[in-house]
């Protein structure tokens, strides 16, 4: 079975992003002398799943940044080329969040890096999320695209572990109750 696992960062206040997509306040917070465990999390999964708006989002950071497939669920994009560039890096589904993890488990693929708010919010309504490693940075944004939405009923949560960085940034890793 395919296993969907978080790595995302959200302000004090719970967002990740402002209204419109902005994400300086976080990247003003990225310091390279600070190892934030990125490469050991990302280090056992074999594809991404990631929506249009972190998508579009990556693609004004520069370089193609990810060395394992990606897969955007967004029905806009759905059925539209990938850009040159990008062929055999990227795939447009449209697709439920179980349905994706089904064609990849069919693909051979077993844990996977689930990125984007409405991504995450819509795999743990579904209760596909193993677990989370969540970076609060010490910013209150006031506004914003929230990490986590409306849900059906309660997620339990385990603390695994949590750490604190000399900027300030706490990382608490949690496993799906």
């Amino acid at each position: 079975m395919t296993t969907a696992h978080v790595f995302i960062a959200t302000s004090l206040d719970g967002f990740i992003a402002r209204p419109d997509g902005d994400i300086g306040w976080l990247l003003q917070r990225d310091d390279p002398a600070e190892d934030h465990g990125y490469m050991d999390f990302i280090a056992d999964k074999d594809a991404i799943v990631m929506g249009r708006g972190t998508y579009e989002k990556v693609l004004t950071l520069g370089d193609w940044a990810y060395d394992r497939p990606v897969l955007v669920l967004s029905r806009q994009l759905a059925g539209t080329p990938v850009p040159a560039a990008l062929e055999g890096k990227v795939r447009f589904a449209s697709l439920s969040p179980r349905d994706t993890l089904e064609r990849l488990a069919a693909e051979g693929v077993r844990r996977v890096y689930v990125d984007g708010g409405q991504v995450v919010q819509s795999f743990l309504r579904d209760g596909l999320i193993a677990d989370l490693v969540v970076t609060t940075v010490p910013v209150l944004i006031g506004a914003g695209r929230p990490l986590f939405g409306a849900l059906p009923r309660d997620v339990d949560l385990a603390l695994v572990s949590s750490r604190s960085f000399p900027s300030g940034l706490v990382q608490s890793t949690y496993r799906v109750a």
